[in-house]
């Protein structure tokens, strides 16, 4: 069977290039498209798209599900290198362990009292037998003490007994101040040797001995004691001061270790003299401070 000029006519394609499309018209004269023909090929174009889609979504589904999978093995120990195998910070070339550094920002030290009390260049506060011993009386715990006289002597072998006088002078005291308190016949004297430098003070100490005692101070409400009868007394040092107390009755009755009362009364006054001077040395420390 043979068709019109230009040889066989091939069957029209959609998905082939220049392929003819048909026509409608029973001997192929009518030049109006088939629709029918038309419309069928589009639906079968659509259906293809939808199943390259699909199997495109599978594809990808199975895809991301394989990662998935893999990524699961791996953190359960699968030996597939990931971040979990990266060398310690200290192995990997130009690493470091070292934490960072920012500038201190810490306020200085704050300054030592004592340095303030260990150099007449330094402690340069009021000194008096007033501000070391303040007020009319002294309380340490449950004890009150009334206070009696006072005396301040640049002189240091006035109010310096047995070889305390020696032993202040050779090394330099400036002064010595007594001030004495009293409670139930009990009586203590505490004397404070004043020196320009701690070592000047502490070489005291060393030279002082049994015979080294301050002279106790009567009046003003303490009658007199240690004149002739046997007393108790202490020597210390803080800083540029060396400080001294002898106690005892004041009916001229003498000291014995059973004497409870006139130990006491000696350690609480030697305490008190300690506290008074490191508080002079604070209070100054805090002055300069604050400045």
């Amino acid at each position: 069977m043979t068709y019109g000029q230009g040889g066989p006519q091939s069957q029209w394609d959609p998905w082939k290039p220049n392929s003819q499309q048909p026509w409608g018209g029973a001997d192929g004269d009518d030049q109006s498209p088939d629709w029918a023909a038309l419309a069928e090929a589009s639906e079968t174009r659509n259906k293809r798209r939808k199943l390259l889609f699909v199997v495109g979504g599978a594809v990808a589904t199975v895809a991301i599900g394989s990662a998935v999978a893999m990524a699961v093995v791996s953190a359960d120990g699968d030996p597939t290198p990931g971040l979990s195998d990266l060398p310690a910070t200290a192995t990997i070339p130009g690493g470091t362990a070292t934490a960072p550094s920012f500038a201190s920002t810490s306020a200085p030290p704050p300054l030592d009292p004592k340095d303030f009390i260990s150099s007449a260049k330094k402690d340069t506060a009021p000194l008096s037998p007033e501000t070391l011993f303040p007020g009319t009386q002294l309380t340490m715990g449950d004890t009150v003490y009334k206070k009696g006289a006072t005396a301040d002597a640049a002189n240091c072998s006035t109010g310096a007994g047995g070889t305390l006088a020696k032993v202040l002078t050779g090394n330099g005291c400036t002064r010595l101040m007594r001030v004495s308190y009293v409670k139930d016949g009990v009586a203590v004297t505490v004397g404070v040797a004043v020196f320009d430098t701690e070592a000047q003070a502490t070489k005291a100490k060393g030279q002082a001995d049994k015979k080294s005692i301050v002279q106790a101070l009567p009046g003003k409400g303490v009658k007199s004691f240690c004149d002739s009868a046997i007393c108790r007394s202490t020597t210390n040092t803080y800083g540029r001061y060396a400080y001294f107390t002898i106690a005892g009755f004041t009916g001229g009755k003498d000291v014995t270790t059973k004497d409870t009362a006139v130990f006491k009364a000696g350690d609480d006054l030697a305490e008190f003299a300690f506290r008074q001077i490191r508080r002079r040395g604070e209070a100054q420390a805090s002055a300069a401070a604050n400045r």
